[in-house]
């Protein structure tokens, strides 16, 4: 769900690593509590069960983690180290079989008075691979970042933990079947690839697919903690980590000292529906982006209205559902090409480029390039899928009846026709997977400590209302909103209103001001759309 590509991820994040994103999807020293500064309003949530506000721990003292070299080039100009944490395949069986989960470490440079803890940090996902994303704190403005420790981990399964689940690496293969079905043995095609592929993980995966839920992941954050020697965490979300900070934060609320969430998913939603909600959300932030290619018109010559592009991006559609470009990118590769403008502003210039370079001059390789590198092939390749399923399809129990799915679909597309049928089969291993399936954690922040919520207006990836609902939930929240704007996860990208209340909020846990309603609390400029020809 929460991000389509597992690719993308945060703009800001994409600068520091090349992480992912879905259809959707990384890491103190205790020195206080941030607080708001103003009274907080009384919430709009529906009563939910209380959560425990006991400071109980998970019943797993690990051992130190032994620090070493970094193999990323960047994590090692940085003067990063890295190292692996021992945790319980399951922690109903503490003593039983270990994992590892892998760690970076860029280390504070200020002062031990000065010192503000451990930041871990999680790119989303689920799926994301966040262990180069202790690199973050320099994009915090005016050094603040300096003050943290910033750790980077990948999830139990991902990237470089072991074991790395990977079910089968060429699933993304060129000119798969028409996302669309026209008839219903079209429908079983996809159904039986998506069966097959449930059953790879199955036999991949083995005991590791039934302790891959969020729930595991929030113990192994606070196992961290303790390996850490922090009696407080400090947290930065993006996406899929938002749920993971709520998670966390509801279940061990005396253990969080800050937390950002950007890119704020829906704790009503999990899974099923948020992907639906997704489906409508990304149709009205390509409807942005068409507009945009209308106004470049002299540059891109697709149309001179949103309307007219998005017809010629249609009429593409079809013709590559017949015929692929250069043999390889079909109707189905088209649409994943223009899922990230979908996601991020920053992707605008290349797909318009590569929209315009086929129209014009017939050029598939530029189509196969932005598709590649979205969706790398090969042996382990597919790991960000595997474990954004893996977690999904076991945090909560999943629609079965095929007939749902197809009734859902139809409707959906309907009104919103970009990404509807993509995101089902993208997600319909879910009807088939064998695991163990969890329940719905309880998301309540009644006591969580003061929280900043960033979203933008148009977000589709995590549609602002998710925002909302969760800013009503943590009634020491106060909410960013990027006005209009449909990036998904882009703090710490150079907008100044919003970069700087984050940086004012790790230096000394001030907020905006928290408002009357269900509303944000600061309006900002979104991350800008590009100039074309000045965006480097």
């Amino acid at each position: 769900m929460v991000n389509k590509k597992i690719v993308v991820m945060t703009a800001s994040a994409a600068l520091v690593a090349a992480s992912a994103v879905t259809g959707s999807v990384a890491w103190a020293r205790d020195s206080g509590n941030g607080t708001t500064n103003a009274a907080p309003a009384a919430s709009t949530a529906p009563v939910v069960a209380a959560a425990s506000t006991a400071a109980t721990q998970v019943a797993f003292d690990p051992k130190p983690i032994t620090w070493g070299k970094c193999a990323s080039a960047n994590l090692k100009s940085l003067g990063a180290q890295c190292g692996y944490l021992t945790v319980p395949l399951d922690y109903d069986k503490p003593r039983g079989k270990k994992i590892k989960i892998a760690v970076s470490r860029v280390k504070h440079t200020v002062k031990k008075a000065k010192y503000q803890g451990a930041m871990l940090v999680n790119p989303g996902g689920p799926g994301g691979s966040g262990l180069t994303l202790s690199s973050l704190g320099q994009y915090v403005p005016d050094n603040v970042g300096d003050a943290y420790d910033w750790i980077g981990f990948d999830p139990r399964g991902v990237g470089s933990s072991k074991p790395a689940l990977s079910c089968d690496g060429s699933y993304f293969s060129y000119d798969r079947p028409q996302y669309v079905p026209k008839t219903a043995k079209a429908e079983q095609v996809w159904l039986k690839r998506s069966k097959a592929y449930a059953k790879a993980c199955a036999k991949a995966g083995g005991a590791l697919l039934d302790n891959l839920k969020t729930t595991d992941n929030v113990k192994d954050m606070d196992v961290l903690r303790k390996a850490l020697g922090q009696k407080k965490i400090n947290f930065y979300g993006f996406s899929y980590g938002s749920y993971l900070g709520q998670v966390y934060a509801t279940q061990y609320p005396t253990r969080v000292r800050r937390m950002v969430l950007d890119g704020v998913v829906d704790p009503r939603k999990v899974w099923y529906q948020a992907n639906l909600d997704q489906d409508t959300a990304f149709d009205a932030a390509m409807d942005v982006f068409f507009t945009w290619v209308a106004k470049n018109n002299a540059t891109y010559k697709l149309g001179s209205t949103g309307a007219a592009v998005k017809k010629q991006y249609y009429k593409q559609l079809a013709a590559l559902d017949k015929k692929a470009a250069g043999g390889k990118i079909g109707g189905d590769e088209w649409t994943d090409v223009f899922l990230g403008a979908g996601y991020f502003t920053l992707s605008w210039e290349d797909t318009a480029d590569a929209f315009a370079g086929w129209v014009h001059d017939g050029d598939a390789k530029t189509l196969k390039s932005l598709y590649d590198d979205a969706n790398p092939q090969g042996k382990g390749q597919d790991n960000g899928f595997a474990m954004y399923l893996a977690t999904q399809c076991s945090d909560v129990k999943w629609p079965t009846s095929w007939a749902k799915w197809k009734k859902d679909a139809k409707t959906t597309n309907a009104r919103a026709p970009f990404m509807t049928w993509s995101n089902v089969w993208f997600n319909a291993p879910c009807i088939y997977w064998d695991s163990e399936v969890g329940k719905t954690p309880v998301v309540d922040g009644s006591q969580a400590p003061a929280t900043l919520l960033i979203s933008e207006t148009l977000d589709a990836a995590t549609p602002y209302e998710g925002a909302l609902e969760v800013r009503s939930r943590f009634p020491r929240s106060a909410l960013i909103e990027g006005v209009g704007g449909t990036t998904h996860a882009g703090s710490l990208n150079g907008v100044a209103c919003t970069d700087d209340a984050v940086a004012a909020y790790l230096k000394n846990g001030t907020l905006p001001t928290r408002v009357k309603g269900r509303t944000s609390d600061k309006k900002c400029d979104p991350v800008p759309q590009p100039v074309v020809g000045k965006n480097t």
